[in-house]
């Protein structure tokens, strides 16, 4: 299976302290990825670079098979990798609808000119994107919130609304940042569904970074476990579980509840 990520030597420095120290690993196209380790590991970090938000020290990246490193956000969202944040970052003074519908880049009426000389192709767009955007909150069970402002809906809901996000372009790659954190457990349900629904229609590839276990081990093949900056281990939940080096990792609580799950 190819690489839909590949990340080669990577190392971020913070003054004297490295968070990232020549880190490789790839992310197998067309599969859903845990990134699980330790508060500390350089988790969101090393998905800040992927995402092109953070630039590294050194290293490269290399996204469906092109070198991406440093490229804005912006360039790798219209290449097809997109994400979604620990801490939800709605627009939550537009409506839930209106988050979803400002999504697709290049639209029409972006342009000062194109209001005044295509507004038929302007309309055309927008009707097209609403039913997508509609269609959109059915399935993630959000139509009867449409109309409310998104800063009003729930962490969970803002989860969901985030995942929409990606769903209203044809996204390669998801990276998702702790999605569990804060979600209760009927909510989390449903984001998982929808995740696996994701990649068994679209064939969308994911990465996760997650602390919840269970979550992990219902979505994710293969485990990749970092530690201190670099990758530790991977492999199948069975293998990662039963590693001495990852249970170290962990240590005392954590590592009781990883054997547990």
């Amino acid at each position: 299976m190819s690489a839909i990520i590949a990340v080669d030597r990577i190392t971020k420095r913070y003054g004297g302290l490295t968070v990232l120290d020549a880190c490789s690993l790839e992310v197998p196209r067309g599969a859903i990825t845990g990134l699980i380790g330790p508060n500390g590991a350089g988790k969101t970090t090393l998905f800040n670079i992927i995402a092109g938000v953070t630039r590294p020290d050194e290293g490269h990246v290399f996204f469906d098979g092109s070198e991406v490193t440093g490229k804005k956000p912006h360039e790798l969202f219209g290449l097809g990798l997109t994400r979604t944040f620990q801490i939800p970052k709605e627009w939550g003074r537009m409506t839930v609808l209106e988050n979803l519908m400002v999504v697709p880049p290049r639209q029409t009426g972006e342009r000062v000119l194109a209001a005044w000389f295509e507004g038929g192709r302007i309309r055309q767009e927008e009707r097209a994107i609403l039913g997508r955007a509609e269609a959109t909150l059915e399935v993630l069970g959000l139509f009867a919130h449409r109309a409310a402002l998104a800063g009003t809906l729930s962490g969970g809901q803002k989860k969901l609304l985030e995942l929409g996000r990606t769903m209203m372009v044809d996204s390669k790659l998801v990276l998702l940042d702790e999605p569990g954190a804060g979600v209760n457990r009927t909510l989390l349900g449903d984001l998982a569904h929808h995740i696996e629904r994701l990649h068994r229609e679209r064939g969308t590839s994911f990465c996760i970074i997650e602390h919840d276990m269970d979550l992990i081990a219902r979505l994710c093949d293969p485990v990749i476990v970092m530690a201190e900056g670099r990758v530790l281990a991977k492999g199948k939940m069975a293998e990662i579980k039963a590693d001495a080096r990852v249970r170290e990792a962990y240590l005392g609580a954590a590592s009781a509840g990883m054997a547990a799950a």
